[in-house]
Protein backbone atom coordinates (compact mmCIF):
# COMPACT_ATOMS: atom_id res chain seq x y z
CA UNK A 1 0.00 0.00 0.00
CA UNK A 2 3.12 2.55 0.95
CA UNK A 3 4.79 1.48 -2.51
CA UNK A 4 1.30 2.15 -4.46
CA UNK A 5 1.03 6.10 -2.49
CA UNK A 6 4.67 6.50 -2.85
CA UNK A 7 3.60 6.15 -6.39
CA UNK A 8 0.93 8.61 -6.89
CA UNK A 9 3.23 11.09 -4.80
CA UNK A 10 5.61 11.07 -7.69
CA UNK A 11 3.43 10.98 -10.41
CA UNK A 12 1.92 14.24 -8.66
CA UNK A 13 4.62 16.04 -9.79
CA UNK A 14 4.28 15.40 -13.33
CA UNK A 15 2.30 18.82 -14.54
CA UNK A 16 3.00 18.77 -18.56
CA UNK A 17 5.05 16.35 -21.02
CA UNK A 18 8.28 18.52 -21.39
CA UNK A 19 9.22 18.22 -25.13
CA UNK A 20 12.25 19.72 -25.20
CA UNK A 21 14.50 21.59 -22.76
CA UNK A 22 17.29 24.48 -23.63
CA UNK A 23 20.03 25.81 -21.14
CA UNK A 24 20.94 29.53 -21.52
CA UNK A 25 23.35 31.04 -19.23
CA UNK A 26 22.19 32.38 -16.17
CA UNK A 27 18.61 30.59 -16.79
CA UNK A 28 16.11 27.34 -18.18
CA UNK A 29 13.71 27.26 -20.62
CA UNK A 30 10.92 24.90 -20.66
CA UNK A 31 9.03 24.24 -23.79
CA UNK A 32 5.65 22.49 -22.60
CA UNK A 33 3.05 21.66 -25.04
CA UNK A 34 2.74 24.83 -27.03
CA UNK A 35 4.00 27.30 -24.84
CA UNK A 36 7.45 28.33 -23.18
CA UNK A 37 7.86 28.42 -19.39
CA UNK A 38 10.31 30.60 -17.44
CA UNK A 39 11.66 28.50 -15.09
CA UNK A 40 12.38 30.40 -11.83
CA UNK A 41 11.90 27.90 -8.71
CA UNK A 42 12.61 24.43 -7.46
CA UNK A 43 16.10 24.44 -8.81
CA UNK A 44 17.75 21.18 -9.32
CA UNK A 45 20.95 21.47 -10.28
CA UNK A 46 24.50 19.50 -10.84
CA UNK A 47 28.15 19.60 -11.84
CA UNK A 48 29.75 17.85 -14.38
CA UNK A 49 33.23 18.30 -16.28
CA UNK A 50 33.86 21.29 -13.71
CA UNK A 51 31.07 23.02 -15.27
CA UNK A 52 27.36 23.99 -14.04
CA UNK A 53 24.64 22.13 -15.95
CA UNK A 54 21.81 24.26 -16.47
CA UNK A 55 18.93 24.61 -13.51
CA UNK A 56 15.75 22.89 -14.22
CA UNK A 57 13.14 24.57 -12.25
CA UNK A 58 9.37 24.65 -12.30
CA UNK A 59 7.19 28.33 -11.78
CA UNK A 60 5.09 27.86 -9.07
CA UNK A 61 2.47 29.52 -10.44
CA UNK A 62 1.92 26.12 -12.55
CA UNK A 63 3.50 23.70 -9.82
CA UNK A 64 1.23 20.89 -10.05
CA UNK A 65 1.92 19.28 -7.12
CA UNK A 66 1.20 22.52 -4.74
CA UNK A 67 -2.04 23.02 -7.03
CA UNK A 68 -3.35 19.32 -6.47
CA UNK A 69 -2.82 19.88 -2.56
CA UNK A 70 -5.20 23.48 -3.42
CA UNK A 71 -7.87 21.44 -5.21
CA UNK A 72 -8.05 19.00 -2.48
CA UNK A 73 -8.14 21.54 0.37
CA UNK A 74 -10.91 23.08 -1.64
CA UNK A 75 -12.52 20.21 -2.12
CA UNK A 76 -12.77 19.51 1.85
CA UNK A 77 -13.77 23.24 2.47
CA UNK A 78 -16.14 23.24 -0.20
CA UNK A 79 -18.07 20.28 1.62
CA UNK A 80 -18.04 21.20 5.21
CA UNK A 81 -18.95 25.05 4.20
CA UNK A 82 -22.35 23.41 2.24
CA UNK A 83 -23.17 22.07 5.01
CA UNK A 84 -22.55 24.58 7.45
CA UNK A 85 -20.01 22.54 9.03
CA UNK A 86 -17.89 24.42 11.24
CA UNK A 87 -14.53 22.41 10.20
CA UNK A 88 -14.38 24.45 7.43
CA UNK A 89 -11.37 26.49 6.20
CA UNK A 90 -9.31 23.39 8.10
CA UNK A 91 -9.19 22.15 4.69
CA UNK A 92 -5.37 22.49 4.00
CA UNK A 93 -4.66 21.57 7.45
CA UNK A 94 -6.16 17.93 7.01
CA UNK A 95 -4.40 17.68 3.78
CA UNK A 96 -0.65 18.68 5.07
CA UNK A 97 -0.95 16.30 7.90
CA UNK A 98 -2.68 13.47 5.50
CA UNK A 99 0.30 13.81 3.67
CA UNK A 100 2.42 13.83 6.13
CA UNK A 101 1.35 10.51 7.91
CA UNK A 102 0.52 8.90 4.10
CA UNK A 103 -3.19 8.68 4.76
CA UNK A 104 -6.04 9.28 2.25
CA UNK A 105 -6.60 12.94 1.84
CA UNK A 106 -10.27 12.60 2.59
CA UNK A 107 -10.16 10.12 5.48
CA UNK A 108 -10.09 12.87 8.05
CA UNK A 109 -12.56 15.29 6.91
CA UNK A 110 -14.66 12.09 5.98
CA UNK A 111 -14.49 10.88 9.78
CA UNK A 112 -15.12 13.80 11.13
CA UNK A 113 -17.82 13.94 9.57
CA UNK A 114 -19.25 10.09 10.42
CA UNK A 115 -18.39 11.29 14.01
CA UNK A 116 -19.93 14.57 14.61
CA UNK A 117 -21.53 16.04 11.46
CA UNK A 118 -18.06 17.97 10.99
CA UNK A 119 -17.73 19.51 14.33
CA UNK A 120 -21.06 20.32 14.56
CA UNK A 121 -21.75 17.85 17.77
CA UNK A 122 -18.13 17.25 19.12
CA UNK A 123 -17.51 15.26 22.12
CA UNK A 124 -19.50 16.68 24.81
CA UNK A 125 -17.16 15.99 27.92
CA UNK A 126 -14.00 17.31 26.08
CA UNK A 127 -13.25 19.72 24.07
CA UNK A 128 -12.03 20.01 20.14
CA UNK A 129 -12.62 16.53 19.29
CA UNK A 130 -14.50 16.10 16.22
CA UNK A 131 -13.33 12.69 15.61
CA UNK A 132 -14.65 11.38 18.42
CA UNK A 133 -10.85 9.89 19.27
CA UNK A 134 -10.13 7.43 22.02
CA UNK A 135 -14.15 7.28 22.78
CA UNK A 136 -14.51 10.94 23.13
CA UNK A 137 -12.47 10.88 26.70
CA UNK A 138 -9.35 12.49 24.91
CA UNK A 139 -9.76 16.52 23.92
CA UNK A 140 -7.03 18.60 22.51
CA UNK A 141 -5.92 22.66 22.54
CA UNK A 142 -7.58 22.79 18.58
CA UNK A 143 -8.83 21.07 16.27
CA UNK A 144 -5.77 21.41 14.44
CA UNK A 145 -3.98 19.45 17.41
CA UNK A 146 -6.88 16.93 17.03
CA UNK A 147 -6.16 17.50 13.25
CA UNK A 148 -2.59 16.57 13.81
CA UNK A 149 -3.02 13.70 16.68
CA UNK A 150 -5.15 11.82 14.40
CA UNK A 151 -3.32 11.72 11.32
CA UNK A 152 -0.25 10.37 12.68
CA UNK A 153 -1.83 7.50 14.68
CA UNK A 154 -4.11 6.53 11.86
CA UNK A 155 -0.52 6.84 9.71
CA UNK A 156 0.86 4.16 11.92
CA UNK A 157 3.19 6.82 13.36
CA UNK A 158 2.37 6.86 17.00
CA UNK A 159 4.19 3.57 18.57
CA UNK A 160 1.78 3.16 21.03
CA UNK A 161 -1.18 2.42 18.56
CA UNK A 162 0.92 1.38 15.43
CA UNK A 163 0.14 -2.33 15.31
CA UNK A 164 -3.34 -1.18 14.49
CA UNK A 165 -3.12 1.36 12.15
CA UNK A 166 0.62 0.85 10.18
CA UNK A 167 0.69 -0.43 6.61
CA UNK A 168 -3.53 -1.02 6.61
CA UNK A 169 -5.31 -0.09 3.53
CA UNK A 170 -7.65 2.68 4.15
CA UNK A 171 -10.70 0.11 4.98
CA UNK A 172 -8.73 -1.82 7.31
CA UNK A 173 -8.16 1.56 8.88
CA UNK A 174 -11.29 2.17 9.41
CA UNK A 175 -12.39 -1.47 10.98
CA UNK A 176 -9.76 -0.70 13.42
CA UNK A 177 -11.11 2.70 13.97
CA UNK A 178 -14.82 1.44 14.64
CA UNK A 179 -14.41 -2.79 14.63
CA UNK A 180 -17.95 -3.97 12.35
CA UNK A 181 -19.06 -6.32 15.37
CA UNK A 182 -19.43 -2.69 17.50
CA UNK A 183 -20.59 0.06 14.47
CA UNK A 184 -21.67 -2.34 11.74
CA UNK A 185 -21.19 -0.75 8.44
CA UNK A 186 -18.75 1.77 9.65
CA UNK A 187 -15.77 1.80 7.14
CA UNK A 188 -18.35 1.77 4.06
CA UNK A 189 -20.19 4.57 5.52
CA UNK A 190 -17.44 6.68 6.02
CA UNK A 191 -15.57 5.58 2.58
CA UNK A 192 -19.14 7.09 1.42
CA UNK A 193 -18.29 10.18 2.48
CA UNK A 194 -15.36 10.28 1.18
CA UNK A 195 -16.05 9.78 -2.25
CA UNK A 196 -18.72 12.62 -1.95
CA UNK A 197 -15.96 15.02 -0.90
CA UNK A 198 -14.21 13.89 -4.22
CA UNK A 199 -11.99 11.58 -6.04
CA UNK A 200 -8.99 9.76 -4.30
CA UNK A 201 -6.72 10.84 -7.33
CA UNK A 202 -7.10 14.62 -8.42
CA UNK A 203 -4.10 14.82 -10.54
CA UNK A 204 -5.63 14.91 -14.03
CA UNK A 205 -8.08 17.57 -12.71
CA UNK A 206 -5.14 19.69 -11.63
CA UNK A 207 -3.80 19.54 -14.79
CA UNK A 208 -6.94 20.40 -16.51
CA UNK A 209 -7.02 23.43 -14.71
CA UNK A 210 -3.55 24.71 -15.36
CA UNK A 211 -3.40 24.08 -18.79
CA UNK A 212 -6.94 26.38 -19.08
CA UNK A 213 -4.70 29.33 -16.98
CA UNK A 214 -1.54 29.34 -19.20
Amino acid sequence: MRNQKLIRFVQSFVLLPILTISGLQGGTLLQAGSGIISTSQFVLSQKQNNGDLPSIALNPAIDGYAQNRKIKAESIDAYFKARNMPLSGLGMKMVLEAEKNDIDWRLLPAIAVRESTGGKHDCNKVSNNPFGWGSCKIGFKSNEEAIETVARNLGGNNPNTAKHYDNKTTKQILQKYNPPHIVPRYAQQVISIMNKIGPEDTAITTIEKVNANT
